[in-house]
C-alpha cells in the first residue's frame, strides 16, 4: 500500500475543499452573517493547514499505485471531505447535532438530497449555497475534478484510471481519448457548460439569480437540495419543465455528449443504454399520466408533473413539483421501480444504472438458454459489443452485495418503529441516492425523526450507493492494507 501517495492525494482534496469554501464564506460576510462566515473560515483554515502539511511531508514518495489504493484513497477522501463539510453547519449552530450535520453533508456530496431539515428556508444563504454546491461537486466527483485540473498524481497514468474507476459510476469506465486526462478535461468542461446553460435558462424563466445558481448546481449534480420548503411546487410551469429537461440530460452518460462533440452522432444514437433509458422514461411518463389524469385540471398539468417526477426519480435528483405520495398505487409502484434503475453509467445520476440492469437481464436470459442448450455458446452484448466475462462477474457480485446491504440496512432501520413502506423506501432512496421515499420520508417529509443510529446507517448507505459499494467495503479488508499486496 502506497501510504504516502494516498496521504498526498487526501491533502490535495483538503486544499481543494478549503478553496471551495471561499464562496460561501464571502456570501455569509456579505449578508452580515458573521457566525456562519466564521464557521466556514475556521473550517477552511483547518483544512489548509492539515492539507498543506500532508502535501509537504509526502513530496518524496513512490509512484506505484494500484486498484486497492485507488479504492482506499477514494473512500477516505469522501469520508474526510464529508466530515469537514459538515463542520460549518455545526459550528454556526444551524444544525447543532454533528450526526445530523454529517447526514446532511453526506447527502449533499453523494447527490442524494435526503435531508433532516424541517425548514430549509431559515438557513443563511452561505449555507444554502454550500448545500447546493456539495451536490454539484459530488455529482461528477471531487477526485475526477482533481485529476482534470492538475498533472497526474503519479507518473503512471494507470493510477488515475484506478481512481476514476473507484469514483465513477457504472460497471466499467471508458475513455473518449487515448489520454485519460484529456477525457476528464472534456467531461468536466461539458459538465460546467451544461450547468451554466441550466442557470441561464432558469434566469430567463425569471428565477432570482441566487435561486437559479443553487438550482442549477443541484440539478447538474442530480442532488436535489432545493432552497425552498416546497422544492419546486410553487415554481412556474416553465421553470418546472426546465428542471425536468436538465435532470434527464444530466442522467445521460457524458460519453454520449463527448461523442457528439467529436461529431460521432451515429455512434451516440446507437448506444443501447442511451436508447433504453429514453424508452423507459417516455413509457413511465405515459403510464403515470394516464393513471393520474383525474388529479389534475388538464393534460398539460398532468404530463408536466408526471414528467417531473419521472425525471427526478430516474435521475435520482430528488426534487418535487407535487406530493407524489398521494398518487395512486400504480403510479407510486412505477416510481418505486424506477428508483432502482437510476440513470446511465457515466452520468451524475445514482441508482443501479441502466447498463447494469441491461447486463443483469441479458445474463439472466443467457443462463436460461444454457439450461435449455448446454453446449450453445452465447455472448452478452450491449450495443452489439461483447461484454467481458469479468464485467458480468463483477456486475453479479455487485448485485449480490447491493441486495444484502439493503436488507441489513432495512433490518437495522426497522428498530425505529416506522412502517415497512417508510423503512424500505428510505433505505432504497438513500442507497440509490434518490432522496425522498414514501410515507414518513416522502417528498413533503424528511429524515429528522429517525434515531442517530439509523441516520448513521442511512449515511453509510448513501456513501455505499455513490461509490458503488466496493471502495467502501475495501476499507474493512485487511489484505487491502497490506504492504506486500
Amino acid at each position: 500500500m502506497n501510504y504516502k501517495l494516498i496521504f498526498r492525494i487526501i491533502g490535495m482534496i483538503m486544499l481543494i475543499e478549503a478553496i471551495f469554501m471561499l464562496v460561501p464564506t464571502i456570501i455569509c460576510y456579505a449578508d452580515d452573517d458573521i457566525v456562519a462566515g466564521n464557521s466556514f473560515a475556521v473550517t477552511a483554515l483547518g483544512l489548509i493547514l492539515i492539507g498543506a502539511v500532508a502535501v509537504f511531508l509526502t513530496q518524496k514518495r513512490k509512484t506505484d499505485f494500484y486498484a486497492h489504493e485507488g479504492f482506499a484513497v477514494t473512500s477516505l477522501s469522501w469520508i474526510i471531505m464529508s466530515v469537514a463539510g459538515a463542520l460549518p453547519f455545526t459550528l454556526s449552530g444551524e444544525i447543532p447535532s454533528f450526526i445530523d450535520a454529517l447526514f446532511e453533508t453526506i447527502s449533499g456530496f453523494t447527490t442524494t438530497g435526503a435531508t433532516i431539515l424541517t425548514d430549509v428556508e431559515v438557513l443563511p444563504r452561505g449555507l444554502l449555497y454550500w448545500r447546493s454546491f456539495t451536490n454539484w461537486l459530488g455529482g461528477m466527483g471531487v477526485l475526477v475534478f482533481l485529476l482534470s485540473l492538475i498533472p497526474a498524481v503519479s507518473k503512471s497514468n494507470g493510477s488515475n484510471m484506478y481512481i476514476m474507476s473507484a469514483e465513477s459510476s457504472g460497471p466499467s469506465v471508458g475513455k473518449l481519448t487515448p489520454k485519460l486526462k484529456d477525457t476528464l478535461t472534456i467531461t468536466y468542461g461539458l459538465y460546467i457548460a451544461m450547468t451554466i446553460l441550466c442557470f441561464i435558462v432558469l434566469v430567463i424563466g425569471k428565477m432570482p439569480v441566487f435561486d437559479a445558481v443553487c438550482a442549477a448546481l443541484s440539478t447538474a449534480g442530480t442532488g436535489g437540495f432545493a432552497i425552498k420548503n416546497d422544492s419546486f411546487a410553487s415554481c412556474s410551469p416553465f421553470l418546472q419543465n426546465t428542471i425536468t429537461v436538465f435532470m434527464l440530460l444530466f442522467s445521460v452518460s457524458f460519453n454520449i455528449y463527448g461523442l457528439m462533440v467529436f461529431r460521432r452522432f451515429k455512434e451516440a444514437v446507437k448506444d443501447e443504454e442511451f436508447r433504453i433509458f429514453w424508452i423507459v422514461v417516455v413509457s413511465a411518463i405515459i403510464l403515470i399520466s394516464v393513471d393520474t389524469r383525474g388529479l389534475f385540471s388538464s393534460w398539460e398539468e398532468t404530463i408536466r408533473h408526471s414528467a417531473f417526477q419521472v425525471g427526478t426519480v430516474m435521475s435520482t435528483t430528488g426534487f418535487a413539483s407535487y406530493n407524489f405520495d398521494t398518487w395512486p398505487s400504480f403510479s407510486k409502484g412505477i416510481l418505486f421501480i424506477l428508483m432502482f434503475f437510476g440513470g446511465c453509467a457515466g452520468s451524475t445520476a445514482g441508482g443501479l444504472k441502466m447498463s447494469r440492469a441491461i447486463i443483469i437481464i441479458k445474463n439472466l436470459f443467457r443462463e436460461i438458454s444454457k439450461i435449455l442448450h448446454p453446449h450453445k455458446v452465447k455472448v452478452v452484448k450491449i450495443s452489439n459489443k461483447p461484454v467481458s466475462e469479468q464485467v458480468i462477474s463483477t456486475t453479479m457480485a455487485y448485485l449480490a452485495a447491493y441486495c444484502a446491504l439493503m436488507i441489513i440496512s432495512f433490518i437495522i432501520i426497522s428498530l425505529d418503529g416506522y412502517s415497512i413502506a417508510t423503512n424500505i423506501s428510505g433505505v432504497v432512496a438513500c442507497f440509490n441516492n434518490i432522496g425522498p421515499g414514501f410515507e414518513a420520508v416522502g417528498p413533503v417529509c424528511n429524515f429528522s425523526g429517525f434515531s442517530n443510529a439509523s441516520k448513521i446507517v442511512f449515511s453509510i448507505d448513501m456513501l455505499l450507493g455513490r461509490l458503488e459499494i466496493f471502495p467502501i467495503i475495501m476499507l474493512f479488508n485487511k489484505d487491502a492494507w497490506s504492504r506486500k499486496l
